[in-house]
């Protein structure tokens, strides 16, 4: 079973293939907002994939880079997590949510 890292709040999971990565925050109650459920029409579900897993996910599509330009902190390695399917071959997936979205601020528990 596949392993994904959310950071800041470094908390790891396991995970079925074929699922999103925002379903997989959301079953594991970790803090990564999706305002539209993944129908592609916010950007609230952002993260930063790690730069050693970036290549590993299929390419974005034009209407996932569309909505991603509307994302708070857009980085080189920004991707919406409704976007990103879970497989074998992303086991050990770290991804950043970041501190801000366009609807709220991330509160990490110390």
């Amino acid at each position: 079973m596949p392993k994904v890292t959310f950071l800041p709040i470094n908390e790891t999971v396991d995970v079925e293939s074929g699922q999103s990565l925002m379903d997989v925050a959301h079953e594991h109650h970790i803090p990564l907002e999706c305002a539209c459920e993944g129908s592609l029409a916010c950007s609230t579900c952002h993260v930063i994939v790690d730069e050693a897993w970036f290549d590993k996910l299929e390419e974005a599509t034009e209407d996932e880079d569309d909505i991603l330009d509307k994302a708070f902190g857009l980085t080189p390695h920004s991707r919406l997590g409704c976007q990103i399917v879970m497989t074998e071959a992303l086991d050990g997936l770290v991804v950043t949510i970041p501190e801000y979205s366009l609807n709220f601020k991330v509160e990490v528990k110390k």
